[in-house]
């Protein structure tokens, strides 16, 4: 029977695993669309697809269906002097869709526009998942469809939106999902405002693995294997982070488990509880993931024999590697390469 990743190293190789005779399972498909005025933020805008590009790339079949929506034409300039060719015009945009997110920034136009708004009355009725990136959630509030939520909005803006929708709630926070609303307040936020829909849309084991990509780079130093989930957990214990660290160092001449605690100064009992409770495995079984994860990176991004990657990730014997390789990822290491690139 193909093993499974059993510790935090399961999100990271989410999507990379190809269990051999089963084909894709359909998964329910979520329709979301962007409304692009002229002058959008591109930064907030493609921070909020990335996630779902990421998410549709991760799962076995597509969960997400995206469409951009001009609001004027289909090609639109957005505030980078870029203009983008949208799928559609708004007045194109036919039939429910379950998520519509109107795309704002620095310089987007602030006014009452008629078609947009009966657009936004019109999904608001359906129940459907209703959004604004950056100051895009004005047009929401001017539908009268925030009255009674709170809202995220771009700091220099929020003065005018208390002024003007005394009943929206204007929050301090950078992204905020109340209900069916999603707002964010800038461009670098969009991204965390979409993990939060992706997380309540698919759920949690989804959104770290999209996390994993996307979020990997927000702290100042990333080591080689790293989770987001771990590394950003402050109550992780000192012991613990040097065993990890360790283990990342010596991949190709893996230490053993009681040369791991011994250099962690805690007995190996202690370690292994830790390791359990903290990365959800015991030491000597995450300490394989690790090395899998590393032999499954080095397949896809580089071209080094598998002979040499084998070596590489501590496997003394290449049938041994074969077989481990194959329980995990579902195909053999000499096809993985071809395999991957004929299921993307």
């Amino acid at each position: 029977m193909p093993s499974v990743f059993e510790s935090v190293l399961k999100d990271k190789n989410m999507g990379y695993a190809y269990p051999a005779g089963r084909p894709p399972q359909a998964q329910a498909l979520t329709r979301v669309a962007f409304i692009l005025p002229e002058h959008f933020s591109m930064m907030a805008f493609t921070g909020a697809i990335d996630a779902l590009v990421t998410a549709n790339f991760l799962s076995e079949s597509a969960v997400f269906q995206v469409l951009t929506v001009g609001l004027k034409s289909r090609l639109v300039m957005s505030d980078l002097g870029i203009a983008i060719a949208a799928d559609l015009e708004l007045s194109q945009l036919a039939g429910p869709v379950d998520v519509l997110i109107v795309v704002g920034g620095l310089r987007v136009r602030l006014a009452s526009d008629p078609a947009l708004r009966r657009r936004l009355r019109s999904a608001g009725s359906l129940g459907t998942t209703l959004g604004g990136l950056w100051n895009g959630a004005y047009f929401l509030a001017e539908a009268q469809l925030l009255d009674g939520f709170e809202c995220a909005f771009h700091p220099d803006g929020r003065a005018m939106m208390a002024d003007v929708f005394p009943k929206v709630r204007i929050s301090r926070r950078t992204h905020v999902i109340d209900r069916n609303r999603i707002s964010c307040a800038g461009a670098s936020s969009s991204l965390r405002m979409m993990l939060g829909l992706i997380a309540a849309q698919k759920g949690p084991a989804l959104t770290q693995a999209v996390e994993e990509i996307l979020g990997c780079d927000q702290s100042c130093e990333v080591s080689g294997i790293s989770t987001v989930l771990v590394d950003s957990d402050p109550t992780l214990p000192q012991a613990l982070k040097l065993a990890l660290e360790l283990m990342q160092e010596n991949i190709e001449e893996p230490l053993s488990i009681d040369e791991l605690a011994a250099c962690a100064k805690i007995s190996r009992r202690q370690l292994e509880r830790r390791f359990c409770r903290f990365v959800g495995a015991t030491p000597t079984r995450y300490y394989l993931e690790l090395r899998l994860t590393r032999a499954r990176q080095l397949i896809l991004q580089s071209n080094r024999p598998i002979t040499d990657i084998a070596i590489a990730t501590g496997f003394c014997s290449f049938a041994n590697f074969h077989r481990r390789f194959r329980d995990f990822f579902g195909v053999a290491p000499s096809s993985y390469r071809a395999t991957h690139e004929r299921r993307r």
